[in-house]
């Protein structure tokens, strides 16, 4: 008979950034292990349960002794089982016995369905052996699949800690103090941890009703927590009281809380029976940049800051608390009393910082070193400067070039100010603020606060030109620079988020459709660095087409349609969306593979043939009729493709490809393209390339077929 199983570990606090990982893989990997031993059916529903005190799992429809199965067993090739009699040769009965099979088994496998059995194993045939393997019971298969889920959690940071016998000690995410394990009503004696096995837990360490909390069977452990214990065990259940009482609180204040899906993850991670309670500060620290107030109350609190309707922050703040006393004044009061410091902290760097310019700090910046091969930060920031200076000439002339090369001198030097160096994640932003303080041009402080952008994906890019060309320099100069001294990505490591830069290039040419070519900018990019680099530009050709690619296809294409746009415009990315679109709407029409098909059969007839440049198509020399009708389709269709190609109309310039279709059909069963006459079979190339060329316009439609 099935029933419910209940595993939990009891632990202390354990890290709550990492904790609903652990729940989720502490869950996932006892139910898979107790599947694949036949102890639960596949369909067997798993719950995680996780808080700061334990990891739980419940998994339903759980025997008591898993199905006997049977096992196939190669055991030797059937020349080696048995001499040329068919007798059995001293190996096969040496084999046999160590199975623990008796002697007379060893017979010239004869009867359907008999132990020994003859198959093929893709080489010559083999003796099998056919038996029956006894189900594992529940506690060792329980047992087997704790001590691998054990050693399998990713743990962010493993600790050591001794077991209370003083003499063992085990190694665990954080010490444990209690192990669960349910089936049904009945314990399963396991051990795990130094610990065994029962079924007394504990439950909220300030507000449960009893100690110890004895639980009846495994099915009532999420109730008997959230009654006597006052714990909600289910990290999404917990998660999701929070985000309402935190909407209702701010609903009620005519405000909302700032999103922050990682906060509240963090959040949900230290509670385990949620409280918010609503606070406030002095409102004369509204004078500091809101980003600064957000993230010191965000990181260093964990609070979540308020927002009034229109967007601007407000001196009310909401904070989770683990406790729920009948009058919470303390708590906020507490609350109240802890940030104000850090809020004083806040106001005091960024009256600090702004006692200094900007530019007053550029020549510090020769004091920082940015890389051992590529020099300090202030020779960096030269670099950028011309990158910067020759894209904004090329963009807007010289007005965006002394914009773009003024905000990327001064871009850098917030790296020096006080609040960065105590809040890394402002850099770019606090610059912003301290340009405008003072009195920058507008669109320089904007693109000094943004020209980190696009950090992560789906950021923003940066609003104004200015803050474009400088973003698009800043990265530049970081790819070429650590290409250029073979600092490359590999496999999963990217310490200095080329990956990340190379996308940030992709989405600002292509976003902001900047008619830039790749193949202009490396090289520039890689003189402003001198004889300092040795600088290929194929290689960062060929990471930033693979970049473009793992792009697109997140975006929903295909690798076919994507890899059939970058064929034909793989350093510029200005028309790569619009391309994309057209491709996948061309897939679409009736004629679509018929003309992919028949555009790889050109490409590969054009390919074998030695024949140089080709000529002009001689109508003369035109013969067939079948040639003639396609020379002709060609003749009307080119200049109407071609005119949707130069006005940017993809979409039309391929539909108009479909009334090609009948013609190419026909040509391809009429004519012999390599004729024995030279003269025919060169025209007849000349008019394949010229179908070729006007079918390849917006992308390759041969990487289309199939």
């Amino acid at each position: 008979m099935t029933s419910a199983l209940l595993v939990e570990l009891l632990v202390e606090e354990l890290p709550p950034k990492a904790l609903n990982m652990l729940g989720d893989a502490f869950a996932a990997l006892l139910g898979a292990s107790l599947k694949a031993q036949g102890l639960a059916p596949p369909d067997a529903g798993v719950t995680a349960y996780a808080t700061p005190r334990r990891l739980a799992m419940q998994l339903t429809d759980v025997r008591p002794v898993a199905p006997d199965h049977e096992t196939i067993r190669k055991l030797m090739p059937m020349a080696v089982a048995f001499d040329a009699e068919r007798r059995p040769t001293t190996a096969l009965k040496k084999a046999l016995g160590k199975l623990g099979l008796p002697e007379q088994a060893a017979r010239w496998p004869e009867a359907e369905g008999a132990a020994l059995f003859v198959m093929h194993d893709g080489k010559t045939d083999a003796l099998h052996l056919r038996s029956t393997v006894g189900g594992v019971t529940l506690q060792a298969g329980l047992q087997h699949a704790l001590d691998e889920a054990l050693q399998r959690l990713p743990i962010p940071k493993v600790m050591s800690y001794q077991l209370d016998d003083g003499w063992s000690s085990v190694r665990f995410v954080r010490p444990a103090h209690g192990l669960v394990a349910l089936h049904g009503d009945a314990v399963v004696e396991v051990r795990a941890l130094g610990l065994q096995a029962g079924r007394s837990t504990r439950g909220h360490r300030f507000e449960a009703a009893t100690p110890v909390i004895t639980l009846r069977d495994a099915g009532s452990y999420a109730a008997a927590l959230r009654g006597d214990g006052a714990v909600i065990a289910s990290f999404a259940e917990r998660r999701a009281e929070i985000v309402r009482q935190l909407h209702a609180l701010a609903d009620s204040l005519g405000a909302r809380p700032v999103d922050d899906d990682a906060l509240l993850d963090e959040v949900t991670g230290l509670v385990e029976r949620p409280r918010v309670l609503a606070c406030e500060f002095d409102p004369a620290f509204l004078d500091v940049p809101a980003e600064c107030l957000i993230l010191t109350m965000k990181a260093n609190q964990k609070y979540f800051p308020l927002l009034d309707g229109a967007g601007r922050l407000t001196n009310r703040f909401l904070v989770v608390s683990n406790i729920g006393p009948a009058d919470p004044s303390r708590i906020v009061e507490g609350n109240q009393r802890v940030v104000r410091p850090r809020l004083a902290d806040a106001k005091f760097f960024y009256d600090q910082d702004r006692k200094r310019s900007l530019e007053s700090r550029v020549p510090a910046l020769d004091q920082v070193v940015y890389h051992g091969k590529l020099g300090t930060l202030g020779e960096r920031v030269r670099r950028v400067r011309a990158i910067a200076r020759g894209i904004g000439e090329r963009l807007g002339g010289a007005a965006l070039a002394a914009d773009a090369e003024r905000a990327a001198l001064l871009a850098k030097t917030d790296l020096l100010s006080g609040m960065v160096g105590e809040f890394p994640e402002l850099q770019g932003t606090m610059g912003g603020y301290y340009a405008r303080h003072d009195g920058e041009r507008e669109a320089v402080a904007l693109a000094i606060a943004e020209h980190y952008r696009p950090r992560f994906a789906g950021d923003g890019l940066p609003q104004q030109d200015c803050g474009v060309v400088l973003a698009l320099a800043d990265k530049l100069e970081t790819l070429v620079g650590l290409f250029g001294i073979g600092a490359l990505p590999s496999g999963d490591k990217d310490p200095f988020a080329l990956r990340r830069h190379a996308i940030g290039v992709i989405r600002l040419l292509g976003e902001r459709r900047l008619p830039l070519d790749l193949l202009d900018l490396l090289p520039a990019a890689a003189r402003a660095f001198g004889t300092a680099i040795a600088f290929d530009a194929r290689t960062l050709l060929a990471f930033v087409h693979e970049r473009a690619v793992t792009l697109f296809i997140d975006r929903g294409f295909t690798r076919g349609e994507v890899e059939a746009v970058l064929a034909v415009q793989s350093s510029r990315f200005d028309s790569t969306a619009a391309r994309l679109d057209a491709v996948r709407g061309f897939a679409g029409l009736p004629e679509a593979a018929a003309l992919a098909a028949a555009n790889k059969r050109i490409a590969n007839i054009l390919k074998k043939s030695d024949l140089g440049e080709l000529a002009a198509v001689r109508p003369s020399l035109l013969v067939e009729p079948a040639e003639q009708a396609l020379a002709a389709a060609v003749a009307a269709v080119t200049p109407r493709a071609d005119a949707a190609f130069a006005a940017a109309d993809y979409a039309g310039s391929l539909q108009a490809l479909a009334a090609l279709k009948a013609p190419v059909d026909t040509f391809f069963e009429q004519v012999m393209v390599n004729a024995d006459d030279g003269a025919l079979r060169a025209n007849r190339l000349a008019l394949l390339s010229q179908l070729h060329a006007t079918m390849n316009r917006v992308a390759d439609l041969s990487l289309l077929a199939t």
